[in-house]
């Protein structure tokens, strides 16, 4: 009986995971069309979101702090909770910058941008994509989906360094264009951050999933 409760609190511990996993996908893609289309008003229910995002953290935080005091957890069980908890953390910061971009949306709303955002609008894809990976690959117990999220950094870190030369480039030819240069620099840097949150997520995973912890450097680039 106490197995039972056990294995179904588990199992909302999973569901609560996918909600916030959602929530901070859903905040992400609001803080890029709002950068997008430099339309502040969505900016800032990006913002806002973020408070939302917060309480869903401490919603699972008790669940797992629950979990520990109900039943005295089997190591396998002790590794899934402990991995929850380190997880969401990186998910609470994930809608942190989130919310940080759409601050520098709303500063940003009435100038003209100085570069297309192609290849910032591109990391807010990819690393949308490592982000659902990696929660998925928890829920799902899929250590090989996991060790894809680590490598697939690689792309979201190439996609930063594209951004980064752009803008410099552009300063160094106008020094004009510095201002707003830095602040696409900090939403390109968010993005590389919000990949590395995604990458420690998928870590965890794997702390979950194999005693012996490490990765396959050699997994596929492709999710």
């Amino acid at each position: 009986m106490m197995r039972s409760k056990f294995d179904e609190q588990l199992d909302r511990l999973n569901k609560e995971m996918m909600k916030m996993g959602s929530a901070i996908e859903d905040s992400i893609r609001k803080a890029v069309d709002a950068l997008v289309r430099q339309d502040a008003e969505l900016a800032k229910k990006v913002m806002l979101q973020d408070e939302e995002i917060d309480r869903e953290q401490k919603t699972i935080e008790s669940i797992c702090f629950n979990l520990l005091i109900q039943q005295q957890p089997v190591a396998k069980d002790l590794r899934t909770i402990t991995a929850a908890l380190k997880m969401v953390t990186d998910m609470e910061r994930i809608g942190d910058q989130a919310a940080d971009i759409g601050e520098i949306t709303i500063k940003l709303a009435n100038q003209p941008y100085i570069k297309k955002l192609e290849h910032i609008n591109q990391m807010a894809s990819e690393t949308m994509l490592m982000l659902i990976r990696s929660i998925e690959a928890y829920v799902e117990k899929d250590m090989d989906k996991a060790r894809k999220v680590i490598a697939y950094d690689d792309v979201v870190d190439d996609l930063f360094e594209k951004v980064r030369d752009d803008l410099i480039a552009m300063i160094q030819a106008d020094s004009a264009n510095g201002e707003q240069a830095a602040d696409l620099l900090m939403v390109a840097k968010y993005f590389e951050r919000i990949g590395d949150h995604a990458t420690n997520i998928a870590e965890w995973v794997i702390f979950a999933l194999d005693t012996k912890g490490g990765f396959d450097e050699n997994a596929s680039e492709h999710l």
